[in-house]
């Protein structure tokens, strides 16, 4: 297998609207670019492919010289169609893109897609080989559209500069129902210069053909039993793993179902001893209430004897107290009359004891008394005494109570 790095130079000139090819030149030419981009990265891993376009403002490098096969098919999308092809700058950038190549081991190669007429002289263009020729640099040209002599005489000239020892082609292919990519399969732009090359045209054409009867995955296992084998064992580990999946869906299912009866059954389980709970509490709920409501009526049936009990107990206490008032004010009464009485009795005795000759006379009446003895006289003296003082208190009495009045 060779290892190159490739520079696919596009013609999106205005002349890539015309439809004498499938759908029209441009889409003919992307088709047939998208199947080199492929075939040279399946060829060998480290192969490289760069894209740039002639036409419009100027050149333009798409990519740089890459492995990656998506950057290379995606930078076909958006190219704009305009303009004229500059066949020499696209060529002088394209020798420069694969001289900065990063593997310097990687034989340089230029795939020129020429779809439109050239405006360079012929001389300008073999100086050009020339050059490509001095650096190492393999030319491979697709001339397509128009048949124009002058054209295909001038590419011929540039092709026969580049060409050292067979390493350059140049393939003329004209209008037709037949894509680009299909022509260019057989030619040495897909087969190479080996025997590897050509296998490996002979596998993409197969694949491009939808896969011949007889041949699994569209690959003929004499041509290349590596590819077939590699898709075999890949197949095989795809079915495995769909088997594991399955097996594993089926697995989970399962377990979810026993694990859902199993939740069932513990829901039952737990809806039935909420509901007995339930009842019980129902149960005590009203038990209680019961025992509430004959405790109520009994305090209340107290409460009523109490308060009935009260009520005669005050009104014997009333009556009580009553009584007892009228016996406390009628003893105050008494005891007022009694004093009334004693103070009047008390009047009484001092007006008798100052009289003298009536004590006296009183006196000498008594068994066993001497009127005349000094102790008889000086009690009488200190009663009469006492008498005359109690008389000058009240009369003193009387005469500040009427100087008050007054």
């Amino acid at each position: 297998m060779v290892l190159e790095a490739t520079m696919i130079c596009i013609d999106n000139s205005e002349w890539m609207r015309n439809g004498d090819y499938p759908r029209n030149r441009f889409e003919a030419q992307s088709d047939a670019v998208s199947f080199i981009c492929g075939a040279k990265t399946q060829s060998n891993p480290e192969n490289t492919v760069g894209v740039l376009t002639m036409a419009g403002k100027g050149v333009r490098v798409l990519v740089t010289p890459t492995s990656d096969l998506g950057k290379m098919l995606a930078c076909m999308h958006g190219v704009n169609i305009g303009g004229e092809m500059n066949l020499a700058a696209g060529l002088q950038v394209s020798q420069l893109a694969l001289k900065h190549r990063q593997n310097k081991k990687q034989q340089q190669r230029i795939i020129l897609f020429a779809g439109s007429p050239v405006k360079q002289d012929k001389k300008v263009l073999e100086m050009i080989g020339r050059k490509l020729k001095k650096h190492n640099v393999a030319l491979d040209v697709v001339n397509f559209g128009e048949e124009d002599e002058e054209k295909a005489e001038k590419l011929e000239a540039l092709v026969a500069a580049v060409n050292n020892s067979g390493s350059s082609h140049i393939f003329h292919i004209p209008p037709g129902p037949t894509a680009l990519s299909d022509v260019l399969i057989s030619t040495p732009i897909f087969t190479g210069d080996g025997e590897s090359g050509s296998e490996f045209a002979a596998v993409v054409a197969r694949a491009a053909a939808g896969a011949g009867p007889g041949y699994d995955f569209g690959v003929d296992p004499n041509l290349d039993p590596e590819l077939a084998l590699a898709l075999r064992v890949s197949m095989e580990e795809e079915r495995a793993r769909q088997e594991a999946a399955a097996k594993k869906a089926a697995e989970e299912a399962a377990k979810q179902e026993k694990g859902e009866m199993q939740s069932t059954s513990q829901d039952v389980t737990m809806t039935e001893n909420v509901s007995a709970r339930t009842f019980e509490t129902e149960n005590k709920a009203a038990d209680l209430m019961d025992e509430e409501n004959a405790l109520l009526q009994q305090a209340l049936a107290m409460s009523m004897d109490d308060s009935s009990s009260n009520v005669a107990t005050r009104d014997a206490d009333m009556s009580e107290a009553a009584s007892e008032d009228q016996d406390l004010a009628l003893a105050r009464q008494l005891s007022v009359q009694d004093n009334t009485k004693d103070d009047s009795n008390q009047t009484d005795v001092t007006k008798f004891l100052a009289d003298q000759s009536f004590v006296s006379s009183i006196l000498a009446s008594l068994p066993g008394v001497d009127p005349n003895d000094p102790a008889v006289k000086d009690l009488l003296a200190s009663m009469q005494g006492q008498s005359e003082k109690d008389e000058n208190k009240e009369q003193k009495d009387d005469k500040e109570q009427k100087e008050d009045k007054k």
